[in-house]
């Protein structure tokens, strides 16, 4: 089992950048693959991007190719999710989430099988 806590969220202004990071404890991190969501007010949770257990695969959303970069550090037990040229629609609460399943990109909510409790990112035009 792991446990994850999401930081690095936010108030910026359209075009700015942050760096949200997702720690994790409990069960070495190389054991999953990790992906980031996220959830605006009166939406589904939605797909962001994901990497493999040893981060040599990655993939994103079409909206948000080119601007978010996914990294991981497995020594460090750590989890990023670097985000530029920002967007109110980039409005949201941002889960990271782990999956047992080391071998497939899922992109698929359902798919992972434990959450962090989010981070608030707020995007203002």
């Amino acid at each position: 089992q792991v446990h994850l806590v999401e930081s690095g969220g936010g108030l910026v202004h359209t075009g700015g950048s942050l760096r949200l990071s997702c720690a994790a404890s409990g069960r070495p991190l190389s054991y999953y693959t990790m992906g980031w969501f996220r959830q605006a007010p009166g939406k589904e949770r939605e797909f962001v991007s994901v990497i493999n257990w040893d981060g040599g695969k990655t993939l994103y959303a079409d909206f948000v190719k080119g601007r978010f970069t996914i990294s991981r550090d497995n020594a460090k037990n750590t989890m990023n999710l670097q985000m530029i040229s920002l967007k109110p629609e980039d409005t949201a609460v941002y889960f990271c989430a782990a999956t047992s399943n080391r071998w497939s990109l899922l992109v698929g909510a359902s798919g992972y099988d434990y959450w962090g409790p989010g981070t608030q990112v707020t995007v203002s035009s």
